[in-house]
């Protein structure tokens, strides 16, 4: 290995006593790949096995808590025991290959397309539409619907702990239910579940101590929590990054093993002021990474802008897209092999990188998502 890129090959030791082999890790993505009811498929499995072992730690495609929160077709799921099982599976075939498992859960809210639910009606905090061409309007949630969906997240974590993961993060972020309660465009409520800022993060501080009493009350060795989210909305009203620091610095306090910072690009600036050009990750590192690791992700594509990355402070970096063209992109940076590093996705390699025909027309049909050759 080419001794620049040895820092980001060093062990890292999280809060709750987890301890990765390195600094990188795989970004959760969607795959569409499993089946109708929930479970994981076999396809699924070969995509992660294909791409873990190299990174310390990979954090899973999310998992709805609750049924009426399936964001995507082929989800899988946490809403119920009967598929521990199948989260089982996933975690064995993470740790199999030498690497930790997080599982990420999750709720759509008002985005989960309606052809998904059983009812095909979508919830959120409001009965306000997501600005998008032909969006359904979501029934507003009852307060005891509230109430049952935190309880949910904690379900869905202890069932994360007996099917042998590592730890849960917290999807708080890309415009799903735990950001429309943070959100004044999606949260109008003047109950105490929103109105002004604190009461705004009333349920994403809910849902975290959930997680965490679950953890208390179920893990018998260490788990850690982590949480996503994202530092701004383009909507007026929306989320603003003072918003966004008011809420990572209650996050800071809870004790939590990470806080992951989904942006487009790891060095993107505000979406709400063209002019502010500052990194929200690093941001976000210098307001808080004194308490609690930050996360970064987002378009670093070769070993040196990741050790650029890693320059900034910030101290784990997520890999997405790199890993779903190149899943040995760990190893070969390892072996000093770098320049044969993938860095288009060809058709011809759809067998070899484990890509299921589901991901392969999900991964292609996101004009410019990735670089198709």
């Amino acid at each position: 290995m080419n001794p620049k890129y040895e820092a980001a090959f060093k062990p890292f030791t999280f809060r709750s006593g987890i301890e990765i082999k390195n600094r990188i890790v795989m970004a959760p993505m969607t795959n569409t790949a499993s089946h109708e009811n929930g479970e994981v498929s076999d396809e699924e499995i070969a995509y992660y096995e294909e791409r873990t072992g190299g990174v310390g730690a990979v954090i899973t495609a999310c998992t709805y808590v609750r049924r009426n929160g399936k964001g995507f077709p082929g989800e899988f799921g946490a809403d119920s025991d009967e598929l521990i099982p199948s989260l089982r599976r996933v975690a064995k075939a993470i740790h199999d290959k030498g690497s930790k498992a997080i599982l990420q859960i999750f709720h759509g809210g008002r985005m989960c397309p309606p052809e998904e639910l059983l009812d095909r009606q979508t919830i959120a905090p409001s009965a306000v539409a997501p600005e998008r061409e032909d969006a359904m309007v979501p029934r507003e949630m009852t307060p005891e619907e509230i109430t049952d969906m935190v309880h949910a997240f904690g379900e869905a974590t202890r069932r994360a702990i007996e099917a042998g993961y590592d730890g849960v993060e917290i999807h708080g972020a890309n415009t799903y239910l735990i950001q429309q309660f943070f959100s004044p465009h999606s949260n109008r409520r003047e109950d105490k579940w929103g109105g002004t800022l604190e009461k705004r993060m009333a349920f994403p501080l809910a849902v975290v101590d959930a997680v965490k009493k679950a953890v208390a009350d179920y893990a018998t060795k260490p788990f850690l929590v982590g949480y996503r989210l994202s530092p701004e909305e383009r909507e007026n009203p929306g989320i603003t990054m003072d918003d966004t620091l008011q809420l990572v610095d209650r996050l800071a306090d809870l004790e939590l093993d990470y806080l992951h910072i989904s942006v487009g690009a790891f060095w993107n600036g505000s979406i709400r002021d063209e002019n502010d050009k500052t990194s929200r990750v690093v941001m976000i590192h210098e307001r808080v990474g004194d308490k609690v690791p930050v996360i970064g992700v987002g378009m670093l594509r070769t070993p040196d802008e990741v050790m650029e990355a890693f320059g900034s402070g910030v101290p784990l970096i997520a890999l997405g897209r790199e890993l779903i063209m190149e899943p040995k992109w760990v190893q070969k940076v390892q072996a000093g092999e770098e320049v044969n590093i993938r860095t288009t996705l060809s058709k011809k390699d759809q067998k070899e990188l484990a890509i299921s025909d589901q991901m392969w027309e999900y991964y292609t049909s996101i004009p410019g998502w990735l670089p198709i050759v």
